[in-house]
Order: structure tokens, then C-alpha cells, then sequence
């Protein structure tokens, strides 16, 4: 997975790049559906928002699938674009901030706004990690949120933990991550940014993000290196 210093109460994972050391093919994507869960069939058509669709969610309203909005710097898994249409795009943290890219090695919290747009559409902005918190808050928690925010389909099975039940029209769906040309983890885990740098001595490179694994049902709180590709999703304004 990517490089991440992992803040959870989920037991310890063994890593599993020995046996997905290929990235695996699902013809799915990341349509929500506005009033539906998703089944993770479909295709992504969120390249602004008129066509992307959202879900309101508590006081919430989200993007119900990945940002896929073609800006320099952000690629599709495998540089294959097939995979654009399934996932969405992936983005490093400044340019999912739309800030220079010596944020990724410098801390920029003081050109970071309230409701920091990046590239999200006008009246739509980068989730900070206190807005990430009330998403899983309503939804019952971070322990139990990722089996309620996965799409129902699409996900790699894992016996004994419980399928996506897609209860809030979430559609959280595995685009894995890049880094440095590499990819991994497409259809085993899902990693989103947060608007938010972690402060303390790492916060020159590092911010919060969340992760929802196919093996359990957590949505994981974690700090991430900004150089990492991860998905993006947007939030109201």
C-alpha cells in the first residue's frame, strides 16, 4: 500500500503484495446514483459536475464517485485510461489542491482556505479531515463505515468480513494508489485526500487521508505522504 503512518485500532494486516502483485480487472465504476446504491457497474462521467452525481449524506453533500477531471499531473491506474472510466482519477495532494508542487515537500498550511476548492467544481471543495470525521460519525463510525460506504459490488471478497451495503449512497469503490510511476492495490483498497496538513514535525509532507480496505470493515485514519496518488472526493460547499 502507499507510504503511510496508519492511526487505527484495526488489527495489523499482513501485507499482500506477494499475492496481488498484479493490479486486477473489474469492469465497474464509480457511479453513485443519486438516490440508488451503487452496484459498481456503470461508468464514471464525474469530469465536472454536471455530470458527476452526488449524494446528501446527513448535512453532507457529497460527490458519489471519484473525481475524474483530467489536470496535469493526475493519472489513471496503470496509465491505463480504461481505468479512469472505472476509478477516476488519481492525484498527488498539491495538485488535488491545485497548489505548487513544493507542497508536496513543504508544509503550505498557510495557503490552505477554510473550504479549500483544489480542483473541484465552484461551490464544491476538498473534504478537511474534521469533515472526513463527520461522514463516518453519521454513518456509525469509523470501526463499522467501510462495509456502509462500499459499493455493493466491486470489491475483492474476503471471507468472513461483510460485503459493501452501499447504505448511504456513498459508492466507495478500489482505485488503489500511485507513487513514483508504480501502482498497487486497485480492487483491494481505496485511499482520499483530506484538505488537511498533519501538524506536527512531519507536516512539511505529510496530511491526513482515509483508507477503506476489501478485509474489514473500517474506514482507516491515516497520514499519508503528499507525494502519494490517491482519488478525490469533493464536498459541498
Amino acid at each position: 500500500m502507499a507510504e503511510i503512518f496508519i492511526m487505527t485500532n484495526s488489527p495489523s494486516k499482513i501485507i499482500l503484495a506477494a499475492i496481488f502483485g498484479f493490479a486486477l480487472a473489474f469492469t465497474f465504476s464509480c457511479s453513485g446514483g443519486t438516490s440508488s446504491p451503487s452496484d459498481g457497474g456503470g461508468t464514471n462521467k464525474c469530469t465536472d459536475i454536471a455530470n458527476c452525481q452526488t449524494k446528501q449524506i446527513g448535512s453532507q453533500n457529497w460527490m458519489a464517485e471519484n473525481l475524474n477531471i483530467d489536470v496535469s499531473g493526475s493519472k489513471c491506474y496503470g496509465n491505463n485510461p480504461a481505468n479512469c472510466t472505472k476509478y477516476g482519477r488519481l492525484y498527488d495532494w498539491s495538485t488535488a489542491m491545485a497548489l505548487p508542487a513544493s507542497c508536496n515537500s513543504s508544509s503550505c498550511v498557510s495557503q490552505i482556505n477554510a473550504k479549500h476548492r483544489g480542483i473541484c467544481p465552484g461551490g464544491w471543495h476538498i473534504p478537511s479531515d474534521a469533515e472526513w470525521t463527520t461522514l463516518t460519525d453519521y454513518v456509525g463510525g469509523a470501526s463499522t463505515a467501510g462495509t456502509k460506504l462500499k459499493s455493493i459490488e466491486g470489491w475483492n471478497f474476503h471471507s468472513g468480513v461483510p460485503s459493501g451495503t452501499d447504505e448511504f449512497g456513498f459508492s466507495a469503490l478500489p482505485g488503489g494508489y500511485g507513487k513514483s510511476g508504480s501502482f498497487g492495490y486497485v480492487g483491494i483498497s481505496g485511499d482520499w485526500w483530506s484538505a488537511s496538513e498533519y501538524g506536527s514535525e512531519y507536516s512539511s509532507y505529510d496530511v491526513y487521508s482515509r483508507r477503506i480496505d476489501y478485509d474489514d470493515e473500517y474506514v482507516h485514519y491515516d497520514i499519508s505522504h503528499k507525494y502519494n496518488m490517491f482519488s478525490v472526493r469533493c464536498l459541498q460547499d
